[in-house]
């Protein structure tokens, strides 16, 4: 048996499958792997997601909505590096992310990169995007 690591992302509040399906529709090759939800019989709220797998960026996340109510949320310590060869989607995706989130550190060159940007997306969950 192969051991396996992936990021998990956690969502609280029912958001799951919005997050889901906004950031599969960021990227080419994004999709479902798998996606298990709730039913009626609970415990959490029917449709809301037990656990799913998605891949996107040629990178497999698993991601759940909590039905417990936790005290933490997702942090910038912890974030999703993207690295993109085009100035064009670098900025798309720096759009679409931010947008309704907050910027951490707006598209500029720090030096380790002609361009680079940090932002929070709607959902809380972190992304530092970067042009090769």
């Amino acid at each position: 048996m192969t051991t396996r690591a992936y990021p998990f992302l956690m969502f609280q509040h029912g958001v799951g499958r919005e997050a889901v399906d906004f950031y599969l529709s960021l990227f080419d090759d994004g999709e479902v792997v798998s996606m298990q939800t709730y039913g009626e019989e609970g415990p959490g709220p029917e449709g809301t997601i037990m656990r799913g797998e998605i891949r996107f960026a040629s990178q497999t996340f698993v991601v759940s909505d909590s039905f417990v109510t936790h005290g933490f949320d997702f942090t910038p310590s912890l974030s999703i590096w993207v690295e993109t060869g085009s100035r064009d989607q670098l900025e798309t995706l720096y759009g679409a992310l931010s947008d309704g989130g907050a910027v951490l550190m707006p598209l500029g060159d720090y030096g380790f990169s002609a361009r680079f940007g940090w932002v929070n997306d709607r959902f809380g969950v972190s992304w530092q995007l970067n042009l090769t």
